[in-house]
């Protein structure tokens, strides 16, 4: 069996919080103690989102509280499946398998962190903010990129990223974690950098020492074609990339082979599935992302 099935539970929770923001954004908080005993950054978790919905929907997790016992989604009602789960109130109950994949494994020699997220990959960002805020083995920056209203409130960032034209601003929450963030917006977002989050990466990464880049890892999730800017910007520089891939899923466990991905590894190339053998995988040996 593989191993990332092994860990993964089924629980049936009630709706602690459910709250909608600007941009058809919403963030919602379940009830599920021992999915969230397990979880980490970069995992997911299979929702059903209505009785009336056969096919349950992938989240990635943004938030675990394993002493409260539950699990945080933010989401975007993209599909009929998801739009019924905006209906849900607080007390109802859903039915969760979680946590699911492997999450970011983070290389202790590489101390600094640049963490970005695209869109609906902002989540993990935020949970790995959250399991790194008290970690002093690594130095985290998260930069968020979105053409939405941000879901969160902002305030000014404690980073220094350079000359990054209005990038003035992060999240609170992660501010109160001592975890410097940046925004960037192409929707004229007041305090965000004006352009794509991976450009903004690249005046945080040009603004570092040398020593400092052979310090540094990225961890990356959003969509397709940000996903292959950040690869291309680590390679351009020699650093290590992880990249937190999102698919269109059936079972979410690993048996339909309906999300796979055509990978390298040490025995030559191979698909691979993103709900369980993934969904974080090397940037560098993921073909779709590293096409000219």
């Amino acid at each position: 069996m593989n191993s990332a099935r092994g860990s993964i539970h089924l629980e049936e929770g009630a709706i602690l919080e459910h709250r909608a923001f600007a941009g058809n954004q919403h963030i919602i908080r379940v009830a599920a103690p021992r999915a969230a005993a397990r979880a980490t950054p970069g995992a997911f978790a299979h929702v059903t989102c209505d009785p009336t919905v056969p096919m349950r929907r992938p989240l990635s997790i943004m938030r675990a509280d394993a002493a409260a016992g539950w699990l945080e989604f933010l989401y975007k009602p993209v599909g009929a499946g998801l739009a019924k789960l905006t209906q849900h109130k607080v007390g109802e109950r859903l039915s969760i398998l979680a946590p699911i994949g492997h999450g970011f494994a983070l290389d202790t020699a590489r101390p600094r962190v640049l963490a970005i997220g695209g869109g609906v990959g902002i989540p993990p960002m935020v949970f790995l903010a959250q399991e790194l805020r008290e970690n002093k083995r690594f130095e985290l920056v998260v930069l968020m990129g979105s053409e939405l209203p941000f879901p969160f409130t902002l305030v000014e960032s404690t980073l220094a990223v350079g000359a990054a034209p209005g990038a003035t601003h992060g999240l609170e929450l992660l501010e109160q974690w001592r975890v410097p963030s940046r925004l960037a917006s192409n929707a004229g977002i007041a305090g965000a950098y004006a352009g794509y989050v991976t450009e903004l990466a690249r005046l945080v990464l040009a603004a570092q020492s040398p020593h400092a880049l052979r310090a540094t890892q990225l961890v990356a999730c959003g969509p397709e074609p940000m996903l292959r800017a950040a690869a291309k910007l680590a390679a351009s520089l020699g650093l290590p990339c992880q990249v937190a891939l999102e698919e269109f899923m059936a079972c979410g466990v690993g048996g339909c082979a309906g999300c796979t991905v055509l990978v390298q590894t040490p025995d030559g190339d191979a698909m691979k599935k993103v709900c369980v053998d993934g969904p974080v995988f090397d940037a560098a040996t993921v073909y779709a992302l590293n096409r000219n």
